[in-house]
């Protein structure tokens, strides 16, 4: 069904393309005529969008598994917990055996259900990671990558009686390990004896925001010998020059990427590249990349969303400015078990208090068609 609607919506598209390029040329105003059939393909690709956008998340509704508690009391232990953290933070300490933290020496480790909240914000504000096809499994994981090539499977005509000839791709793997990283956050006292002041959505909110920004640097641009992320993509276009994109290259880039693949990409770039990719046109004075309240990010290039990072390079000679295809190539591995801790004593002289999370990530390149990366000439 989300194929069919997705082919749904760029047949509309189009139509809208037509009907704006045919006034353009003819250099007068819409017509009362085409405004009324301009507002009812626009209205309709809302809808396909706002069913699209419940069909993914009815994908991403895990079913939990069945047993004999009632989901009253799974909520209710939530909250349980959450009022846990919050006294614990404020120096309160709720016995319950339900919800009592794991203490340690210096803090208390939290619940569970507090560190999903963590990591659900951060696939809200990280999209690379959202997109990303991801694996919560503990130690080392190892996953087959066919490759073709040095040698591919090929098929050719045949007589009878004569003996094909076997002809074969190579198997090879990405490992995917877990380099631990850590996030510290720490939270002012005064805040914490403002008894107004919602200490757990805080906390959360500033762990979120912290653990993305590491993440979506460490997906866009790795570290040598720990993460390599998107360093890994293969597909190159060199731009033409080393200080500014044309828009040939864009389009050389775009089409990088098999048409099977082209459903669900997106743009990265920085801030300043997107500004610079505003003042570009087409040969017809139009301009290629446009404000779209349809799309995913505000704005869209070529037809597909454009989304920024502070992570990705500005312009400069011999710097990836831009990488272009469907994130799900990304292979992700993050430890389900990220671990939150509240460090009461250890900075105490500092009127605050610390909360500490840790996780075990690892990304590589998973399928290498899927993704495309415009390197700056060298100068």
């Amino acid at each position: 069904m989300l194929k069919a609607l997705m082919e749904k919506r760029d047949e509309l598209h189009k139509q809208l393309e037509d009907i704006l390029s045919k006034a353009e040329m003819e250099q007068r105003a819409l017509s009362e005529e085409e405004r009324a059939q301009f507002d009812a393909l626009e209205k309709e690709i809302k809808d396909i969008d706002a069913t699209i956008e419940r069909e993914e998340r009815a994908r991403n509704i895990k079913i939990p598994a069945p047993d004999n508690k009632p989901a009253a009391a799974d909520d209710e232990k939530g909250k349980a917990e959450e009022r846990a953290f919050a006294s614990y933070i404020r120096g309160a300490v709720e016995e319950r055996a339900d919800v009592s933290l794991t203490k340690t020496d210096n803090g208390a480790v939290i619940p569970t259900s507090i560190a999903n909240k963590i990591i659900a914000q951060v696939r809200d504000i990280c999209p690379i990671f959202e997109r990303a096809t991801r694996y919560n499994v503990p130690g080392t994981l190892t996953i087959p990558l066919y490759d073709d090539s040095a040698q591919a499977i090929t098929m050719a005509y045949a007589d009878e009686f004569t003996e094909l000839e076997s002809s074969a791709g190579r198997f090879a793997s990405i490992e995917l390990k877990g380099y631990l990283a850590g996030v510290l956050t720490k939270i002012s006292q005064s805040l914490i004896n403002n008894s107004q002041f919602d200490i757990v959505g805080y906390t959360t909110r500033a762990m979120a925001e912290t653990v993305a920004r590491w993440i979506e640097k460490e997906l866009l641009k790795g570290t040598e010998g720990k993460i390599e992320g998107l360093r890994g993509v293969t597909l190159t276009q060199e731009a033409a020059a080393s200080t500014a994109i044309t828009a040939d290259d864009l389009i050389r880039l775009r089409d990088k990427i098999k048409d099977t693949y082209q459903q669900n990409a997106i743009w990265i770039m920085s801030p300043a590249t997107r500004t610079a990719l505003r003042l570009l046109k087409d040969d017809n004075g139009r301009y290629l990349l446009n404000d779209d309240i349809t799309s995913p990010f505000g704005s869209s290039l070529l037809g597909k969303p454009v989304y920024v990072s502070d992570n990705m390079d500005d312009v400069g000679a011999g710097k990836t400015v831009i990488y272009y295809g469907d994130m799900s190539g990304l292979a992700v591995k993050l430890t389900e078990s990220f671990s939150v801790q509240v460090l009461r004593e250890k900075f105490a002289t500092q009127h605050v208090i610390g909360v500490v999370g840790w996780l075990e990530m690892d990304a590589k390149i998973e399928n290498r068609q899927k993704i495309a990366k415009l390197v700056m000439k060298a100068s």
